[in-house]
Order: C-alpha cells, then structure tokens, then sequence
C-alpha cells in the first residue's frame, strides 16, 4: 500500500475538500491542501527510504486484475527513473499551494484540482500498465485546463483551448499507440515488455514508435509542437506555472524514456540518428525564440523547449552517462524552471509588468526588488550551466554522454546552451541593472522613473524560491545522492539486449556518427 497512498493521499484530499460543508475561507482550504500535500511530500520521503539504490528494476510492487478482458490491471511499481520523478511533484506541488495568494475565486475548486493533479501525476510515473498510465496521463488534463482557463491571465481561454487540444491529440497518439501494440501482436498483455523483431516487425515498430513520439513530443514539448507553452505559460498564474514546468512537461521526457525507448528499443535504435538531430533543432529553437521575446514569461517558458531537447539527446545517445543526464535534467529542470517563474511572479506582483522593455534597475537596493533580484541571478546562472549548480552536472552529464555517438547534434545542442547564457543575461541586464524603472523610456516625464520605489517582498514570498535555490545548488555541489538513487536503473536502461545491439549495427553506418 506504500506507492498506493501516494496516489490516495492527494485524491481523498481533494474528495475531502469538494465535500467540505458550508463554505469555508479560501485560507482554510489552502491550509487543508498544505496539509495533504505536506503529508504527501512525508509519505514520498518515507518511500524513499524503503528504496533499494542497488536494484534497477521495479520496487515495492502492487498489483492485482482489474478488468482484465482488456488488459487493464492495477499495477504500480517504482525506480531509479521514477523516483526522484515522485520527489519532485510532491515537492513542487505543496511550493505551488505555498505560493498561491489571494485565490478568492472558488478557491474549494482551485486547492482540490491541485490536489488531483499531483495525484494522477504520481500515478503515471508509478503506472505498469501502459492502459494504466494512460488513465492517468488523461486524469491531469482537464484540472489543469479548469486552472488555466478560471484564474489564467486576459486571454486564458485561447491558452487554454490550445492547451487542451494539443494535449488531447498527444493523448489521442499515446493510446492508439497501446491499442496499436495489442493489435499487432495479438495479445491484451499492456505491462511494461519490451517489443522484438520476434513478436512485432520492424515495420510495425516504427508506426507505434512514430506515433509515441509524436504524442509524447507535443507534451514535452519539441519542436514543432511547442506552440502550446508559451501561451499557457503566459496566461497560466505563477503557481500553474511552476506546476506546469516543473512537473507536468515531465511526463513527456518520462514518456520518452520508459515507452518510446523502453518497448521499442530496436525501433528507438534505428531512428536514433535523427532523433539526435530533432534534439539539436529543439535546442536551437528554443534559445533563440527566448533571445527575441519581451516577455520575461515567454522568455523563460522558449527556455524550456530548448531545455528538454537535452533529454532526447540523451535518449538517442542511449548510453549509461547519457540516461544518467536525462534523469538529472528533468530534476535540475524542474527546480531552475519552478524557481525561474516564482522570481517572475513577483516581479509582476511588484510591478505589474514582464515585459524588459519597461523594467529597469531593479536589484535598487532602497526602492528595488534586491533579493529577488539576487535569486534571479542565481536561477539564471544554473539554467545556463555554471559550475557548482544542478543545471552544470546534468548538461555535462547528457553532452560527455552523447559526444562520442552523436557528435555533431551534441555540438549543436551545446551552442544552444551557450545561448542560455546569452538570453538570461539580456533579461537580467535589462529588468535588474542600471536606473530603476516600471515605465516605458519613451514617458514624456522620464525623470519621474527615478521616483520609483517598490513595495518590499514578504519573507512569505520569498521562503519558497529560497528552498527552490537551495536545492539547486545542493545538487550541483553534492551530485551523488541523485546520481546513487538514479543509476542502477539509467545502466539497466542502456543495456537492453535489443537496443545495444541495434545501435552497434546504427554506428556502423554513416548517418549515425554524424
């Protein structure tokens, strides 16, 4: 029942608040969900300690049939790949509901949905059942839409139309997929197998693996199918944000790892070479998308796009190092991006702007945002890889594992991370140094910018991207704990039969050196 009251604790949290009578204050229901969350986050950490470091596969398992005419059973399990995964969501779901303030609007709806997210999140990364991790790869969707498109920004329902189709069609692709696998190979058996050339072609991997890629592309998401995140991102409130950022993109590099590369490793070895290239491309893109953008929120959500191509260079290298830089990018990713959007919500909390072309000076330390300004700064540095931060030990990780399969996609993929460096600084210099600023340089009155002075930034605000600093910078100093929880599996991952020996055949060809 371990792993199972990680799905329980939040879905009866929310059972509990939709139920509960009269009609309590918005403070009581976010001191309701802090509490569930605050035991969920325990719970995980109790997990954590029943985890065995040394085994790769699946751990304290629990499974019986539920409708097994179809090849639905409960079964849920956990690993090196998913763990620190479940750490995460806790973590920042409960800093989400931290961090949410003055939530007067069906503030019982709000909490409750925050709570099933973190609940079906959980269950897919803990699913060993592909019927099963869909169920609850779906279960997010329509929470998270109800959030973006209640208390998002003046146009949340485009962002959240948007953002329900694309997800939708990735769900669509994900499940004709599953149902594709049964199909082909004529069995109802939807555990976490790996498919061969002995029970499925070649060609019948590819259309599944084409079709799961596609799906779990559009949530990660890659290049071309990013469209969807920045105006999410851009509407969705700060606490939405980080949820989004943090958590939700990170069922689609999980996707990628344990579905698309899991059972098909054969297939996955085939397309490699061009999926190091799809990395590159994303990688690219991203960066320079986030260079041009005025919006700090835009810019830091064009940062993820380009962020998560790394993890799909890693998955096509397919080594152990690589596997291994994977894991800790979606961890490092998680909390740079989470701690990236808290700063930006108080700056537009502040000031009531994003955009760099209005803000400057505000590390001010009399009138300004110094604090704030000075986390920023950090965040900045660990998103672009400097030294002693999460963000340096995964890309150093996923580039030294990839270099030597892929080396022309790891060169492009490391001159987007230099971009890194580039856009960070732009919105660094511009909204924090120089004179202090919240109008536009063309006011006509532009001596009275000078007369700025912010109100001051509540411990409460700040106590939340403190711990999100923190731990970036504990896993950057202190690196093997995560490496320790994640290695067995990431090894265990890199050495299916099937996908080393297609990828010793790929690199004997042209196109997979290159």
């Amino acid at each position: 029942m371990m792993l199972s009251l990680l799905l329980l604790i939040p879905l009866v949290g929310a059972l509990s608040l939709a139920l509960w009578p009269g009609n309590p204050s918005p403070g009581r229901m976010r001191t309701v969900a802090l509490v569930v969350l605050g035991l969920q986050l325990i719970w995980s950490l109790l997990v954590l300690l029943r985890f065995d470091t040394g085994l790769s596969g699946m751990q304290l398992q629990e499974s019986f049939v539920w409708v097994g005419s179809i090849g639905l059973d409960y079964r849920l399990g956990v690993d090196g790949l998913s763990m620190p995964l479940v750490l995460i969501n806790s973590a920042l779901t409960l800093v989400s509901a931290i961090c949410t303030r003055d939530i007067n609007q069906r503030p019982r709806v709000y909490f409750a949905l925050l709570l099933v997210i973190s609940g079906a999140v959980n269950g897919a990364f803990l699913a060993e059942n592909l019927l099963l991790f869909f169920l609850f790869y779906e279960l997010e969707l329509i929470p998270l839409w109800f959030l973006i498109s209640i208390w998002g920004g003046a146009n949340r329902a485009y962002a959240a139309t948007k953002f329900l189709i694309f997800t939708a069609v990735s769900g669509i692709l994900i499940l004709g997929a599953f149902l594709g696998l049964a199909l082909l190979t004529g069995s109802v058996d939807f555990s976490l197998t790996p498919v061969t050339s002995e029970r499925l072609a070649m060609g019948g991997q590819l259309v599944l693996l084409g079709a799961l890629l596609v799906g779990f592309g559009i949530k990660v998401p890659l290049f071309p199918f990013h469209n969807w995140l920045p105006d999410a991102h851009t509407q969705a409130s700060t606490p939405v944000s980080v949820l989004l950022a943090g958590v939700l993109l990170k069922l689609g590099t999980y996707g990628l790892l344990r579905f698309c590369m899991g059972l098909f490793p054969e297939a996955w070895a085939l397309l490699a070479p061009g999926l190091a290239i799809w990395a590159a491309v994303s990688v690219l893109f991203g960066s320079l998308a986030a260079i041009a953008q005025q919006d700090m929120k835009r810019m830091v959500a064009y940062s993820s796009v380009g962020h998560m191509g790394y993890i799909l260079l890693a998955a096509a290298a397919a080594t152990p190092v690589a596997l291994l830089g994977a894991v800790f990018q979606m961890v490092s990713h998680g909390l740079i991006s989470a701690l990236l959007f808290l700063l930006v919500g108080i700056v537009y909390r502040k000031t009531g702007t994003r955009d760099l072309s209005v803000l400057h000076g505000l590390l001010n330390p009399e009138r300004g945002l110094p604090f704030t300004g000075t986390l920023m700064i950090l965040g900045v540095m660990a998103s672009a890889g400097m030294p002693g931060m999460a963000g340096f030990i995964s890309e150093f990780m996923v580039f030294r594992g990839s270099i030597t399969a892929f080396p022309l996609a790891t060169l492009l993929s490391m001159v987007g991370s230099g971009l890194t460096a580039v856009y960070f600084l732009l919105l660094v210099n511009r909204a924090f140094f120089g004179r202090l600023a919240v109008t536009p340089a063309s006011d006509a009155v532009s001596d009275g910018r000078l007369d700025v002075r912010l109100a001051p930034v509540a411990p409460r605000e700040t106590i939340p991207a403190m711990g999100l600093a923190f731990a970036v910078v504990a896993i950057g100093l202190l690196p093997s704990g995560l490496g320790k929880l994640s290695e067995a599996a990431s090894t265990s991952m890199a050495q299916l039969p099937a996908l080393v020996a297609a990828l010793q055949l790929a690199a004997l060809h042209p196109w997979g050196v290159g």
